[in-house]
């Protein structure tokens, strides 16, 4: 199942809607997903959103659209 993770880049700030950015993750279940993000990077998580067949679909017409790897996610807590 794909899912949508609503984040902030890090921790230390308090959260501002404006600076809210998302990724997209296949994972069994959402808290799969969560343990997933929190292990491979420093992300403040907002929210996470399961996609419904209809939702993944409209998402999936999104120039920014694509479903990351965890090895994706551990490159860029490295950098």
């Amino acid at each position: 199942m794909i899912f949508k993770v609503y984040y902030q880049e890090t921790k230390k700030r308090n959260p501002k809607r404006e600076d809210t950015r998302s990724l997209y993750i296949d994972a069994a279940n959402m808290p799969e997903a969560r343990m997933i993000v929190e292990e491979n990077t420093s992300h403040n998580i907002e929210l996470i959103e399961a996609l419904s067949d209809k939702a993944l679909a409209y998402e999936q017409q999104g120039v920014n659209f694509k479903v990351v790897t965890v090895a994706e996610l551990a490159a860029a807590k490295e950098d």
